[in-house]
């Protein structure tokens, strides 16, 4: 199995997620998943009055950081997640 075909597993499975994560706890697996399929953050930061967009985008400002690592770190956190809530 490619670590692709279980990065995709991954993102299909937190969509399934008995339960909801609290959206501190969807902001890392949030950034690795547009790190992986991305790369790195090409926007500028949103404005202070953006909470919800300057969160996400600080979760995912993971510049640097390799798609392969990413994706790599995107599918622990999910079954970290999986894991925890269930599917």
């Amino acid at each position: 199995v490619s670590p692709q075909t279980d990065f995709e597993k991954a993102a299909k499975d937190m969509r399934k997620l008995k339960t909801r994560p609290d959206d501190e706890e969807l902001k890392e697996p949030y950034g690795l998943y547009k790190q992986s399929v991305i790369g790195d953050v090409v926007t500028e930061c949103p404005g202070l009055l953006n909470l919800k967009g300057k969160a996400k985008w600080e979760a995912w400002n993971l510049n640097g950081l390799s798609k392969a690592d990413a994706m790599s770190a995107c599918i622990s956190k999910a079954k970290e997640l999986i894991e925890k809530y269930g599917i």
